[in-house]
């Protein structure tokens, strides 16, 4: 988003103020035309973001809100997520992080709209698309077609969020903030193989959503035929060229992808501000009205609801807010310039007649005219070029893949970078890690080997479908067999292998009591043969082999139906010489299934369901299996974001007082392959791009968000380890800026700013005039105002964050005679002041 300006004196960047909306007791009308959304009839540019209400907690919302509504934004959007509130048929939830009304409400106390995407698929990256796993299991349903099973359903859970909705009066018909709402959701993206049943399905949906008369329009995303009077949108990373199927229906982008999420064994993905500011304003340039980020704060993936699978537990999606609630610097800051801007031409870019000027080369100027004034946008396409013209008389360098808004001569945005830094904790005696104490006790998984000793069971002659029998209440399924062998069997006395094919995503397997070995599936395929070789025992043999999940598939025609854990074939292998093969298929045996662990259903997460007694203390296990650990720790001092250092575990899950904090699995290492040092912004971005951290754990440090802890006393940690690892490294941290750097423009104002209790403790360089190089590794230019280090001091050291306007009348004069002046800063951000700082 940089340009120059050439043969004219230095540009100033005015940028309009605007005050937020307030909703009043009364109802006001939504509606739109082909230009935009309209409220109370005048026309909105209106800029959002997504943020999912069960990927933070009750008591983030209030900050998460009041950052984006400072970030420019006027509405936040978010799916709900029909799983998680019906978990089992017609048995509701929305307490805690699941309370839906108390989200939208807090939304609406800090003045922003809201976009309600009811879905109620959702996709997500989300178990099962948002799908509630019995819905499955329903007698001769089909998801997302013409079935009448299916479409009850889904009528159910829908008519019951917009009911809830009306009776809060949380529409802005009646007063409230929803001023859009979404049913189904990115079916245009899988609807061919659903054939004339899907296209019914499609106008059912439409039918269904109109039929409600909520008085606010509804959305269906990248849907190219969207019935009337649904609005069809546009999902993507660029949506500017994108056009609507109507010449009545606006251009909405429902989902500008910030960044991307990432799976178990991918490096970190990584969107830079400059290319996502870019798809924002050619956005806008082509006619865009309403952009809506996709995440605006990703967030967490606590407890089992990553889906995929194979998705990571942080769902950061290198979102403007970081996984924690941080400003993402300087993503947060580039983008709350570029709003300011857009939303000061708001009246131009609704009402004005636009004209395109073609300088080829990718290179395009578009001019906005009403009542009098202008509003002109000069973007630059081109990957790798710069292109100069001469646009009105005057003389403009456009940097490659950007785009410069004019009037007010768009010059520098100026964007703060955040250095996050992980701290020890400080709390008293803390000395972590040497200072926790663990106990431990073995998953009683012995006693499920044996199948007579199952207890509540299910058995059938034939290899079941995983979801089927949890009904999503685990990642784990016990399938024990047995089967006897005699001397005179073919198979006894020669080297036998145990044979499993399963789609299970991981495979534990057990004989006749004793552990055989392990196995998972890499995040790119998640079909795989287990084999290894066996010792049988004459007379009885049982094999139990304990399938796991790592999420279920959440997208894609049909997803519902992939297949997961053990459907084989299972067989035992042997070697009959003459390269004959003797093979003994279990797959039809009588199986006995056991859901999930004893762990589970004791609830050792849980400190009150287990007594001290029942944890050891010595002789601690590293390096085993299903090893439950259990210790206690003092909450960090201070408000910043919580986190713990796992690293030397392997996988599985853990609990801080009782809460899941989702899956973890840090012994799993990113491809070696495809990161880079550097990271160029100009062309098309993709999810492979401009990758970090490969070869490291795919996720090291998992977020324990501040309403889990307790304000004094211990709190308690639990990890269920599923694959082997050691406890003895672990530690929690907080996360926090530990340094805050910008540089910017004469005729700007330059912010910088800590969080939480953190002050501007230090400014390590600051130089006004021509200094060198970027953050990070600033210099001091040519020529520099003697005077600018002490002003800064004494604007910024001891506050949390201040404010600079970029002139030599404020900073002093820098002998320089040039067309524009810089300044550059660099500050240390902590919770003391050092004195020598200030002086």
């Amino acid at each position: 988003m940089l340009s120059k300006k050439m043969g004219s004196s230095s540009a100033t960047l005015f940028l309009l103020c605007f005050a937020l909306f307030s909703f009043a007791a009364n109802a006001y009308e939504v509606s739109h035309d082909g230009r935009a959304i309209t409220i109370n009839g005048e026309r909105k540019i209106l800029i959002s973001g997504t943020i999912h209400y069960p990927r933070s907690t009750a008591e983030m919302w209030p900050s998460l809100i009041n950052k984006a509504k400072e970030g420019g934004l006027q509405v936040i959007e978010t799916y709900v997520f029909w799983n998680a509130h019906e978990p089992l048929r017609r048995q509701y939830d929305f307490s805690g992080n699941l309370d839906l009304v108390r989200f939208i409400k807090t939304v609406q106390s800090e003045g922003l709209y809201v976009l309600l995407r009811i879905g109620p698929y959702v996709c997500a990256e989300w178990s099962y698309g948002g799908f509630p796993v019995w819905l499955h299991n329903i007698p001769n349903i089909k998801f997302r077609t013409k079935n009448d099973a299916f479409m009850s359903e889904m009528k159910n859970f829908t008519t019951l969020i917009v009911d809830m909705m009306k009776t809060e009066k949380l529409f802005a018909s009646q007063g409230g903030p929803i001023i859009a709402a979404q049913i189904e959701n990115e079916y245009g993206n899988v609807n061919g193989p659903y054939g004339d049943d899907g296209k019914e399905y499609i106008k059912w949906c439409a039918q269904l959503a109109d039929s409600y008369q909520i008085g606010v329009p509804w959305v269906m995303c990248q849907q190219d035929d969207a019935p009337p009077p649904m609005l069809n949108t546009c999902n993507g990373w660029y949506c500017d060229q994108w056009q609507p199927n109507s010449n009545s229906t606006p251009k909405i982008w429902t989902e500008n992808w910030t960044g991307w999420y990432k799976n178990w064994g991918n490096p970190n993905p990584h969107r830079t501000a400059e290319d996502l500011a870019f798809s924002v304003a050619r956005f806008f340039q082509y006619g865009g009205s309403f952009q809506n980020y996709y995440m605006y704060h990703g967030g967490t993936n606590f407890g089992r609801t990553a889906g995929g699978p194979y998705i990571t537990t942080s769902y950061d999606y290198d979102a403007p807010l970081d996984e924690y609630g941080n400003k993402n610097q300087p993503k947060w800051g580039h983008l709350k310039q570029l709003h300011l801007l857009l939303k000061s031409m708001e009246k131009i870019l609704t009402h004005g007649v636009s004209r395109n000027i073609e300088y080829g080369n990718q290179m395009t100027a578009t001019v906005y005219s009403y009542a009098g004034r202008s509003v002109c946008f000069l973007g630059n396409a081109d990957d790798s070029r710069d292109a100069t013209i001469n646009f009105r008389n005057t003389n403009y360098t456009i940097s490659a893949w950007s785009v410069s808004i004019l009037p007010d001569c768009y010059t520098e945005v100026s964007a703060q970078t955040s250095t996050m830094v992980r701290k020890e904790n400080e709390a008293d005696d803390a000395g972590e890690p040497f200072a926790l104490k663990w106990r431990w006790m073995y998953e009683p998984y012995d006693q499920l080997l044996n199948s007579s000793a199952f207890g509540s069971k299910i058995s059938a002659s034939v290899l079941l479908d995983q979801k089927v029998v949890t009904n999503d209440t685990s990642d784990y399924l016990w399938y024990t067999t047995s089967f006897d062998v005699k001397k005179t069997d073919p198979i006894w006395g020669k080297e036998v292998k145990l044979r499993v094919n399963t789609s299970g995503h991981g495979l534990h397997a057990f004989v006749n009591g004793g552990y055989v070995g392990s196995k998972y599936a890499n995040y790119s395929h998640y079909k795989f043969q287990y084999e290894s070789v066996i010792q049988l025992q004459l007379g009885k043999n049982e094999i139990a082999l304990l399938s796991a999940t790592v999420g279920l598939t959440n997208y894609g025609s049909f997803f519902d139906n992939v297949e997961v854990g053990i459907h084989g074939p299972v067989e035992l292998v042997a070697e009959a010489g003459n390269n004959e093969t003797i093979t003994m298929d279990l797959s039809t045996n009588k199986w006995v299934y056991k859901v999930g662990l004893q762990g589970e259903r004791d609830e050792f997460y849980n400190p009150l369901k287990t007594k001290e007694e029942d944890w050891l203390t010595r002789n601690l296990p590293t390096n085993s299996i299903f090893v439950w650990y259990k210790t206690t720790f003092k909450s960090p001092l201070g408000n910043d974001p919580v986190v713990v250092d796992l690293m030397g575990l392997g996988k599985g899950f853990a609990w801080v007082n009782g809460n899941n904090i989702g899956r973890y699995w840090t012994s799993y290492l990113a491809d070696q392959d495809g990161c880079s040092s550097t990271c160029d912004y100009r062309g098309t971005y993709g999810s492979t791009k401009c990758l970090t951290k490969c070869g490291e754990p795919s996720q090291r440090w998992y977020h324990v968000p501040r309403s889990f802890l307790r304000d004094d006393g211990d709190n308690t940690f639990i990890v269920l380890e599923e694959l082997g690892g050691s406890p003895y490294n672990i530690k929690f941290q907080t996360v926090t800026v530990g340094r805050a750097s910008a540089h910017a423009y004469e005729g700007h104002k330059l912010e910088l700013s800590c969080q939480g209790e953190k002050v501007i403790s230090e400014i390590k360089f600051a130089s006004f005039g021509q200094p060198k190089g970027e953050i990070g590794s600033f210099e001091k230019g040519h020529c520099e105002s003697p005077k600018a280090l002490s002003v800064i001091k004494t604007k910024c050291v001891g506050k949390e964050s201040c404010s600079i306007r970029i002139s030599e009348r404020v900073l002093g004069s820098t002998g320089c005679k040039v067309e524009q002046n810089r300044l550059a800063v660099e500050a240390i951000c902590d919770t003391k002041v050092n004195e020598e700082a200030i002086n």
